[in-house]
């Protein structure tokens, strides 16, 4: 099907057409552990979960540097929602690596939401036809409203070493454990999933290393393109925006905030009055500018090397994941400064700076998006080592 891709502005504009559904809803999904239907249902109508979807199917194959726009401007609202939703974009992606037939049977569903994680938490079998699975697997964010779910499980056959893969299966094949009893990002429902003897057919089973290597173009999916990069930082690139949206957040609920507030046991009866308060709000700003430089680096370079299917350098691969770092530090950075000058009032949780500052916070803790990790990493190759992970 041929048509006119949306511009990044016209998907941006539509998601902010959205952001008052997604407000009032912020504090129902951070007490209930889930997004609210309604924001679910404001998101898909934006077009959030077509981003990454093949144009064939009514998508937008939309490159990345749209997902951390978009991302960011979700992030205004919820910080939830924008997570939830830019995890959603990654295993849409890895559905595009899987074969053309299976890619009818998963983008049949109109805005297909696809939870995921990178993480093995099963085995497998191999059986007649495919493999049969067994495991449990965390911190499945957005499961609650998701269609399918990709899994990463050990494959242990008679004939081989055992291997990780990558598998795609129904959600309605899959149990939700109610486990999501947290302190951050509650609203993106990150549960637990379990799968107990559930077969899954081979043409809907990848090898990993195959995912992580990349590209593994299918027949419709082939050639320069969003499908052609490595997994990971097309992983980075799509997470980012979440980050950096929080940031800005929080800047933008403090100075909303900052008219009539004084400091309290001091002389100042404007808080806006008070050199800390400029020397603060100003540190915060030159970060989120920071940030915003590191996510746009990480971004263009998916897109460009995307658009040319040029191969990936090690180092190229490695400050990917070090540049979605630097954006994560530096919006932590920014949520701890202004959350620390917004009073005691902050503490009440219909003040937003608390939960953005949670987000954050949690957000930092991922195990792929941790800065001090990634900072390592890019540390480690260019002190002309190895890298010590697959996940580069």
């Amino acid at each position: 099907m041929s048509r006119e891709r949306p511009t990044a502005e016209h998907l941006v504009r539509r998601v902010t057409d959205v952001l008052p559904v997604l407000r009032r809803h912020a504090d129902w999904a951070d007490e209930h552990r889930r997004l609210h239907d309604e924001t679910v249902e404001a998101l898909a109508d934006a077009g959030v979960f077509r981003l990454r979807t093949p144009e064939r199917f009514g998508g937008h194959a939309a490159p990345t540097r749209t997902l951390v726009d978009v991302a960011a401007e979700i992030a205004r609202a919820d910080g939830a929602a924008a997570w939830t939703a830019s995890v959603y974009w990654i295993p849409t992606w890895m559905a595009g690596q899987f074969p053309d037939a299976v890619q009818d049977e998963v983008f049949a569903t109109p805005d297909v939401r696809i939870c995921g994680t990178l993480s093995p938490g099963g085995m497998a079998a191999p059986v007649e036809g495919g493999i049969v699975v067994n495991g449990k697997w965390g911190f499945i964010s957005g499961a609650h409203h998701a269609h399918w779910q990709e899994i990463i499980a050990i494959l242990v056959g008679p004939d081989s070493e055992p291997y990780p893969v990558a598998a795609l299966v129904p959600m309605s094949e899959l149990r939700i454990v109610d486990d999501w009893h947290t302190s951050g990002l509650r609203g993106s429902g990150s549960v637990s999933t379990v799968a107990q003897d559930v077969f899954v057919p081979a043409e809907r089973v990848l090898p990993l290393g195959a995912l992580l290597e990349g590209p593994r173009p299918t027949r419709a999916n082939s050639g320069p393109g969003i499908w052609a990069p490595p997994l990971l930082p097309v992983a980075s690139a799509s997470s980012v925006g979440t980050t950096l949206g929080l940031a800005r957040a929080a800047l933008d609920t403090f100075l909303d905030r900052l008219p009539g507030r004084k400091i309290t046991y001091t002389g100042y009866e404007a808080q806006a009055d008070a050199p800390r308060t400029h020397l603060q709000v100003a540190h915060a700003a030159e970060r989120i500018d920071q940030a915003g430089f590191h996510a746009a680096r990480l971004a263009d370079l998916v897109d460009r090397k995307a658009a040319e299917a040029e191969p990936w350098k090690l180092d190229e691969r490695v400050r990917a994941r070090a540049d979605m770092g630097a954006v994560v530090r530096a919006a932590k950075d920014v949520a701890d400064t202004l959350g620390g000058a917004s009073g005691g009032s902050s503490i009440y949780t219909h003040v937003p700076i608390g939960r953005i500052l949670r987000d954050v916070t949690a957000v930092t803790l991922h195990a792929l998006m941790n800065p001090d990790t990634n900072a390592e990493l890019y540390g480690r190759v260019l002190c002309g080592l190895e890298p010590d992970t697959p996940y580069v």
